[in-house]
């Protein structure tokens, strides 16, 4: 019993160890546009209260995938606005360069003056993708800031993993 108990162990540590090897740095910046379309509906229980629904086309610099370099990235969030701050929860699709997608979930706060934001934070994590982007995973963390414009600009970093390739029969 003691036997099979320290085999047990000493492949869940070796298994943890290749997961660990397998994964991979993320990095890169995002130049995006003004949210379009953004719908604020005011929240009756403060002045400075409001829901945000909104959707941002970004542009990749620097980044990649397995080997794929990243081109375009779709997010659409939710913000919940009230006084100098707001709390976001949203999803983005992004495109690699050869039509593959990846799917992203992230959660975050921003800081807000005069009812536009002026930076924000971020949680990320990978939720899959397709093609070679099949089974993505990995998490990691942005920060941006805004221009006058409503337009925004962030730096992504974190770890991520793909499955290893089958081998063919």
């Amino acid at each position: 019993m003691k036997l099979r108990l320290t085999v047990t162990l000493v492949l869940a540590a070796l298994a943890t160890a290749t997961s660990a090897q397998a994964q991979k740095k993320f990095s890169g910046k995002q130049q995006c546009a003004k949210a379009d379309p953004m719908h604020v509906v005011q929240v009756a229980d403060r002045p400075d209260h409001s829901m945000i629904l909104g959707s941002q086309r970004c542009t990749w610099s620097g980044a990649e995938l397995g080997g794929l370099q990243l081109t375009e990235e779709v997010g659409t969030f939710v913000s919940d606005a009230m006084g100098n701050g707001s709390r976001d929860d949203g999803y983005t699709v992004g495109t690699a360069a050869n039509g593959d997608k990846y799917y992203v979930k992230f959660t975050g706060t921003s800081a807000m003056k005069g009812g536009m934001p002026t930076s924000a934070r971020c949680n990320w994590a990978f939720t899959g993708g397709t093609g070679k982007l099949t089974g993505l995973t990995g998490k990691g963390t942005c920060k941006g800031t805004f221009n006058s414009d409503g337009s925004a600009n962030f730096e992504m970093d974190g770890r991520y993993q793909l499955p290893r390739a089958k081998a063919a029969k």
